[in-house]
């Protein structure tokens, strides 16, 4: 009997909220006006400030790559479940013939290896800072550094979904098809239009790369979506 990890909906729900209001930091400012000075002709004022400093945008990227880093975490510990039989009750590996295939134990490896690539990546740049400028820049945000490692866990992510998206073809396919609900059967035809069943061992990165395309391109939740008419 599958064992199900304990209080996802609290993770997930904690990355969404966060999303937001990393949202709402990003809208006020990319709105914000951060010339130095600002020169106000009207009212014969200028006014000197630091409104270009990039502190506001360098915490929400490092906010960014730690709240979607988590999607990941506990999405490759879903994938260590589908791929173990002791926790699964089902084919190691999810494949038919175990021993003389390894069927995805590697897609797991993959996954893991990523998801410890980004707790690396999660360290955040913001509390850095480097004096430049003949000391005259004395506190700087290192957001571009920030929202560059913040770009590679969200492709991370894309990736370690996509790899739990494979894995969970296969593990339908040993239980049965007909228990799916209208979301998550929307999600496995979709995986079947285009990845077939994994009957033994083959070169996997295609197979991978074409879960992660869904994934990244969107067209799982909108094929998700569409059937559960949240589109």
């Amino acid at each position: 009997m599958l064992i199900s990890l304990r209080c996802i909906p609290q993770v997930h729900g904690a990355t969404l909220d966060a999303l937001d209001y990393i949202k709402s930091i990003l809208e006020v400012e990319i709105n914000s006006v951060n010339d130095n000075p600002m020169l106000f002709p009207d009212e014969n004022r200028v006014l000197s400030g630091g409104n270009f400093h990039g502190q506001p945008v360098a915490q929400a990227m490092d906010f960014l790559a730690i709240a979607v880093a988590e999607l990941g975490s506990i999405a490759e510990r879903r994938i260590e479940r589908l791929v173990n039989p002791a926790l699964s009750g089902l084919p190691p590996f999810l494949v038919k013939e175990g021993g003389l295939n390894s069927g995805l134990m590697i897609a797991q490896y993959t996954a893991a290896s990523i998801v410890s690539e980004n707790k690396i990546l999660c360290h955040p740049a913001s509390v850095d800072s480097i004096p430049s400028s003949a000391n005259q820049e004395d506190h700087v945000s290192m957001g571009t550094t920030a929202a560059r490692k913040a770009r590679k866990v969200v492709d991370n992510v894309a990736r370690v979904i996509g790899i739990e998206l494979l894995t969970a073809g296969p593990a339908v396919d040993f239980r049965d098809v007909e228990c799916l609900g209208r979301g998550t059967a929307a999600a496995y035809r979709l995986l079947r239009k285009e990845v077939d069943f994994l009957e033994k061992d083959q070169v996997l990165y295609p197979l991978i790369d074409k879960a992660i395309e869904m994934v990244a391109s969107g067209r799982l939740v909108e094929a998700v979506e569409k059937e559960v008419n949240l589109s």
